[in-house]
């Protein structure tokens, strides 16, 4: 007979299985190392087009629950991501809880580097949140399913410029969509995140001329950015009040959510972030009605996604810059999807990555 403590592992593993049926995962790996003070997990979505690539992001989330949720979804937005950019890969992503600032070192992220290759291929790591590419050199010392290494070591090395390009090129096809022309120029804009990605965008905006609002949890980061190009600087969720043509989350998901809603004044939201709606159903909806021209997520930002992919054929920049481009015209398509069809942005976008999964698995399914 299990007792409290057994039955408890039991019940927790039952609900691991459930979540993984309701997002439709292929596979969760729990990593655990004493020794280092590593705690991760790996969530394989989906490989029916490819191997699994997505970053490890690195966070002090409250609760174990927390960080689960959250990597099912990050996963599952990669598949989402890889099918809707033509590319050959699934979706997976990880998440090694705990500050970084405390606990990353290079002993940890060489022990995550074994638990990453045990998996032999099937998932394919990258930078991602509180990550950059001096971790995955570490990470590479232990295995060679690993991308965004430096450029020294035939790397990409840092993918935030493609991606932002990205950003930049759907915010384009957003603004053609809205308002006729695909110029920037005039428009205001909120950042909620510089980071390196936020950061890179910012510069494409000012160069065409854009108004810039930002905001960012790290001030110091903030401040400099401000100063470097002359943006505006707005305390934390203040942003979501201005009076702004399109607001640009960069930095963590589910900032559309009740709250925002109801005090958003733009007619866009285009940004880097993953998972922005803090539910797809609910939000997705309320957007539209609103008469907000919702950018998908995880099509804006697949320029990273294209950036990495591009390191497994022997990387060439000017080559990944080129296949990202192809961005605005995915971006431009879905909105014709849901405009005929008078759907939800998010489901025009689901829908087609859905339907190249589904085609090419019967392709696959027919060479077994």
């Amino acid at each position: 007979m299990l007792n409290v403590k057994e039955n408890k592992v039991a019940s927790d593993t039952v609900s691991v299985i459930a979540r993984m049926l309701a997002y439709n995962h292929e596979q969760v790996l729990f990593c655990n190392d004493k020794d280092t003070g590593l705690k991760a997990i790996i969530a394989i979505h989906n490989t029916i087009l490819g191997p699994a690539l997505g970053g490890t992001r690195m966070w002090n989330y409250a609760t174990e629950e927390e960080a689960l949720n959250d990597v099912l979804r990050l996963s599952r937005g990669m598949t989402y991501k890889a099918a809707a950019a033509g590319l050959n890969l699934g979706g997976g992503k990880a998440v090694i809880i705990g500050d970084p600032a405390k606990i990353k070192n290079e002993a940890l992220l060489r022990r995550f580097g074994k638990f990453v290759n045990s998996l032999g291929g099937k998932y394919i790591t990258a930078e991602d949140v509180a990550m950059n590419s001096k971790d995955m050199e570490y990470i590479h010392m232990e295995t060679k399913y690993v991308t965004g290494i430096p450029e020294l070591l035939g790397g990409s090395g840092d993918p935030s410029p493609v991606t932002a390009y990205g950003v930049y090129l759907s915010m384009k096809a957003a603004a053609k969509e809205q308002w006729g022309s695909d110029s920037l120029k005039g428009k205001k804009i909120a950042v909620q995140g510089v980071g390196h990605v936020g950061e890179n965008l910012i510069k494409h905006l000012i160069q065409e001329g854009a108004r810039i609002w930002i905001t960012d949890i790290n001030k110091e980061r903030m401040k400099a950015v401000a100063k470097e190009f002359g943006t505006e600087v707005v305390d934390g969720e203040k942003l979501v009040d201005l009076d702004i043509d399109i607001y640009a989350p960069c930095a963590l998901g589910a900032t559309i959510n009740d709250d925002s809603l109801a005090r958003l004044k733009c007619l866009i939201i285009c940004g880097a972030a993953n998972n922005q709606l803090a539910d797809e159903k609910i939000h997705g909806e309320v957007v539209m009605k609103k008469g907000i021209l919702y950018t998908p997520d995880f099509v804006v930002n697949a320029g990273g996604l294209i950036n990495v992919y591009n390191e497994l054929q022997g990387y060439n920049r000017e080559r990944a810059m080129k296949q990202a481009e192809g961005i605005y015209d995915t971006v431009a398509k879905i909105f014709q999807i849901s405009k005929t069809e008078n759907i939800p942005t998010y489901i025009a976008a689901n829908r087609m990555a859905e339907q190249r999964i589904a085609a090419l698995g019967k392709v696959k399914l027919s060479h077994c």
